[in-house]
């Protein structure tokens, strides 16, 4: 199983955030600050970019004590040339690694979160980006937070994914089950994962199932790793949604 290993997490104090950072050109990654705030956004902007193609957006929510830093390491293996990219930073900083950072569900926290996933999509409006094929992903905590917000606006999304994240719980997830009926959603998890254990997959695909929402499942060898296999997968997803949906205009 070829495993997708993370950036260990830069210390924010090392980051200058006062104009664009741009990154060795291999990475194609941009820091910019968010208004006022050091809120800092990673974009990834695809080889060969097209100033006049409207290219579908990802946004990426990193796992527990990772960064925004994560994001050129995800899209190599999830396609370099197909989708333009953004990963906000996560709410808190992390207790445990230096540099890195957590997302919360508490209601406070979840709302902050809600901005900076906001922001980052209007950062990204700088670009030439189809506003019809925004796709919110994460891995771990931040897998489960992609799927809280994107079922609370399943309008702004046209699909969801999480890795290794279990569904969310609390405070009416499943408030917009009409509309969420019309949102695919993509849930990936390792066999030996103790973050979303297999019985909890089921049990989320079964919750999932009874609202009539539209679900892909996909389950790995393994732990807790998101490995190159699965960002394959959600490259494959994500294209059968948009040449599906380019299709049906035809």
């Amino acid at each position: 199983m070829n495993r997708f290993k993370s950036m260990s997490p830069l210390p924010a104090i090392k980051l200058a955030f006062t104009s664009t950072v741009e990154r060795p050109s291999e990475d194609r990654i941009q820091l910019y600050e968010a208004s006022g705030e050091e809120t800092p956004v990673s974009t990834f902007v695809p080889q060969n970019f097209e100033r006049n193609y409207a290219y579908p957006l990802v946004v990426w929510l990193h796992g527990q004590d990772q960064n925004e830093c994560d994001l050129p390491h995800v899209m190599r293996h999830v396609s370099t040339r197909n989708y333009l990219a953004v990963a906000p930073r996560g709410v808190d900083e992390s207790l445990e690694v230096e540099g890195g950072y957590a997302w919360s569900d508490a209601p406070d926290s979840v709302e902050e979160a809600a901005d900076r996933v906001f922001d980052a999509l209007q950062q990204a409006q700088r670009f030439n980006i189809n506003d019809r094929r925004v796709f919110l992903a994460g891995v771990g905590a931040g897998g489960t937070l992609a799927m809280r917000l994107a079922m609370r606006h399943p309008e702004t999304f046209a699909g969801a994914a999480t890795f290794d994240g279990a569904l969310p719980t609390g405070n009416s997830p499943l408030g917009r089950v009409n509309e969420l009926r019309s949102l695919p959603i993509l849930l990936s998890s390792s066999r030996e994962s103790q973050e979303y254990p297999e019985q909890q997959l089921c049990d989320d695909l079964r919750l999932l199932h009874s609202a009539g929402a539209t679900v892909s499942v996909r389950q790995y060898p393994g732990g807790d790793d998101l490995t190159t296999a699965m960002l394959a997968d959600f490259d494959r997803w994500m294209m059968e949604i948009v040449c599906g949906a380019a299709a049906a205009k035809v």
